[in-house]
């Protein structure tokens, strides 16, 4: 389960509210059915990715990954600029 949270929280557009909602929706699955997650659910990794693309609608997970893309640049910006004036 904290790997599914984890690679959960880590998808576009993921906030607190959807991990819980998607622990508590695997929790009372495995509760009903007395199953294990794994079995249930598969590779955990591939599970978060499901259930963001279910929970996540579009448009916000897009707004996210633009967001990610310009805070990955101006932070390869800044490295640059660190390694050339040596600070």
């Amino acid at each position: 389960m904290a790997r599914f949270q984890v690679r959960l929280a880590m998808q576009p557009g993921v906030d607190r509210a959807i991990v819980l909602q998607a622990v508590k929706d695997v929790t009372a699955h495995c509760a009903e059915t007395g199953e294990d997650p794994r079995s249930a659910f598969g590779d955990p990794d591939a599970h978060a990715l499901r259930t963001a693309e279910r929970l996540v609608p579009e448009d916000r997970a897009a707004r996210e990954r633009r967001r990610d893309g310009k805070v990955a640049a101006l932070e390869s910006v800044l490295k640059r600029a660190r390694d050339a004036t040596g600070l």
